[in-house]
């Protein structure tokens, strides 16, 4: 009798143990949408970033000779890369909230919480290197170099100015949350309880 107690007591500490985590879990999931939707966006909105403009280049007589110019987001690599890595980042993400809505099955534990944490830092890291390649290329088409002599480019684009600097925004956003899911990842994984179990 005081043996099938002890079973009750240890099977409900058991269940308060394991209660825990997925209450973790559902936060880190619900930052992952986040995240997902904040790099989704960026990535779009830097993809489809485009602006024509005319603009008058010389004068023949009383008629105006007119070349017209298209900013896009494929002239420039920095920005290439920046809808590279946010991409990266959102499907990392989705591959990762299928996995917490699909396979609560699986057991991820051990090796594989490792795998997680690692891929997490390595999104994080990719979504930074494009976000700061970005960023330089936006600073210098809004304020240009004069030391370089390379001439602004937002007094005449501003409509795609804007466009990029909201892409930059959200994908900040993106990779703040992305940094929080790393710290949560490596937690995780450093959990005494997680490690214990973990081992057969």
């Amino acid at each position: 009798m005081a043996l099938e107690n002890g079973e009750k007591v240890e099977v409900a500490l058991s269940e308060v143990a394991e209660a825990k985590p997925k209450k973790k879990d559902w936060v880190v999931l619900s930052l992952r949408v986040v995240a997902f939707l904040a790099t989704a966006s960026a990535t779009i909105v830097m993809a489809l970033n485009k602006q024509t403009k005319s603009f008058v280049v010389a004068n023949v007589g009383t008629t105006p000779i007119t070349a017209t110019l298209a900013a896009k987001f494929n002239q420039t690599p920095a920005f290439v890369f920046f809808v590279v890595a946010n991409a990266n980042a959102s499907l990392h993400n989705l591959v990762m909230i299928a996995m917490d809505v699909l396979g609560p099955q699986y057991d991820y534990k051990g090796l594989r919480l490792l795998f997680i944490a690692i891929l997490d830092m390595m999104a994080m890291a990719l979504a930074s290197a494009g976000d700061g390649a970005a960023t330089f290329m936006s600073e210098l088409g809004k304020n240009g170099n004069s030391h370089a002599r390379w001439d602004k480019i937002c007094d005449k684009f501003q409509s795609y100015c804007n466009r990029s600097g909201a892409a930059l925004v959200v994908s900040f956003i993106g990779f703040i949350i992305l940094l929080i899911i790393s710290v949560m990842s490596i937690i995780k994984l450093l959990k005494p309880n997680r490690i214990n179990h973990a081992s057969p």
